[in-house]
């Protein structure tokens, strides 16, 4: 008996370590669980192979190793918590379609820090539907108005005749400053050359690095920069929402959407904050990742940016000389359209999305435990050769089939659908109009847009210009 002690002991042991280690020596299966990687690092689990950057119309390592030896559904252990990883489109739109029913964004704690525990991304229920409500009033009354589209044409070609003197070009960086500045414009009717403006986008450059960097707070490093920052950039715009109050009790008014948000009742002043800081942030980083990612495919697809630019001289043609594009113009963008939405689904803006099983959930053959933790990869499925003849080629014309529309969700979808998506598109298209029509580029071959998992450029998108 005393010699039998030890190989108990050892069996003990050892099961303590596989737990601690994250190694199953359990069969799954029979939960109904998808298959996945059973050894992993404790509490990390496979989440820094998970984030490592990789060219954004790829799968990237990870990715490509689990679902050839998984499948396209897997289960494996990302960000301190079990998680279901689904490359599937049916099931990303079951997961976007079922919001708040069977599933709830949620996203790691360090996401809460930097972004605010009131942010439209991360809240649910009434509260989002509140702030969404706000979003959606500031947008569709922007896209349509003459004023708003007359200025995104005015700084776009501002922007572009500031180039004319120059041979190269940072363009992501340059993307990031104009949608800022359109956004800045149209909320709070601040002007590009306002001091202001320029305070709040350098918080918010130094914002975003720590957005994309390891959410540790380290005093000096990125992400704990980007923590101070956003407290800056809220202190910034409550001041603001300050003095027009003040002014609208002497008076004032200049019919913005700040005047609508300052006599907005239902909101209380974190919860108007959060939403400026919103709107900010999706007009300034999503536009101006789609405008970069049209640039950087249409320097490598020379036979769509020739047809590209022969619907804008088209266009053109119809125009008085230095009269600006409207609403009209913008639906008549066919093609446009096309490479905006090609390399929405190349290029990727958005990797993935964060969701919590709300109750056990039942799914085909799988079976999703409440609780744990659900990726829909939405790159996977822009890239899946089962949906996309030859996906990682940047091909317009792929979209003259209307079947394309349903097999792309770059905005996601359900309750949560980006509610800017077709301004971030008006934008694009404009700026895009007079950028074919006044210049041609190129890309340095490295310099190609990677996954990190947001959206960025290894040099900034470098640009070699010449004037048309």
């Amino acid at each position: 008996m005393a010699a039998f002690l030890p190989v108990v002991l050892t069996f003990f042991l050892g099961i303590l370590f596989l737990k601690l280690f994250g190694i199953s020596i359990f069969n799954e299966k029979s939960k109904g669980l998808p298959n996945g990687s059973t050894i992993h690092w404790p509490f990390l689990g496979e989440t820094l192979a998970y984030l490592k950057p990789h060219k954004s119309n790829s799968l990237g390592l990870f990715l490509q190793q689990h679902c050839s030896r998984y499948g396209s559904v897997f289960k494996s252990h990302l960000f301190g918590c079990p998680t279901i990883v689904s490359c599937d489109l049916d099931l990303n739109t079951f997961i976007l379609q079922n919001e708040e029913a069977l599933f709830q964004s949620s996203y790691p704690k360090p996401v809460h820090d930097i972004l605010g525990k009131r942010s439209m991304m991360l809240v649910s229920g009434e509260l989002h539907r509140k702030l969404r409500s706000v979003a959606l009033g500031f947008i569709n009354t922007s896209i349509k108005s003459p004023d708003f589209l007359g200025y995104v044409d005015k700084l776009s070609v501002s922007f572009i005749d500031s180039w004319r003197s120059k041979s190269q070009i940072v363009f992501f960086k340059r993307a990031k400053e104009l949608t800022f500045y359109l956004m800045l414009k149209n909320l709070l009717s601040i002007e590009p050359e306002d001091p202001l403006a320029a305070k709040i986008l350098g918080d918010f450059l130094t914002f975003m690095k720590g957005f994309v960097s390891l959410p540790v707070y380290i005093p000096g490093n990125s992400y704990s920069r980007a923590v101070k920052a956003r407290r800056r950039i809220s202190w910034n715009l409550n001041d603001v929402i300050k003095e027009r109050e003040k002014m609208m009790s002497e008076g004032g008014v200049r019919g913005d959407f700040l005047d609508k948000l300052v006599e907005n009742a239902i909101l209380n002043d974190e919860e108007k904050v959060s939403v400026l800081l919103d709107l900010l942030l999706a007009g300034y980083e999503t536009t101006s990742g789609l405008m970069s990612l049209c640039v950087y495919f249409l320097a490598q697809a020379p036979s769509a940016l020739q047809t590209l630019q022969e619907e804008h001289r088209a266009l053109r043609k119809t125009k008085k000389d230095g009269e600006p594009l409207n609403w009209e113009d913008y639906k008549k963008m066919e093609f446009t359209s096309h490479v905006i939405n090609e390399a929405l689904r190349c290029g990727n803006l958005v990797k993935f999305l964060h969701r919590k099983a709300l109750k056990d959930v039942k799914f085909k053959e799988y079976i999703i435990p409440a609780g744990w933790q659900v990726l829909p990869i939405i790159l996977a499925t822009h890239l899946d050769p089962n949906l996309h003849e030859r996906p990682s080629e940047y091909n317009p014309w792929r979209w003259t089939d209307l079947a394309t529309s349903r097999k792309v969700i770059p905005f996601g979808g359900g309750l949560r659908i980006c509610p800017g998506a077709e301004l971030g598109k008006l934008e694009t298209a404009f700026f895009l109009h007079h950028l074919v029509l006044n210049f041609r580029w190129k890309t340095k071959e490295e310099d190609c847009p990677m996954a990190c998992p947001y959206l960025d450029f290894k040099n900034g998108l470098v640009l070699e210009i010449e004037q048309i």
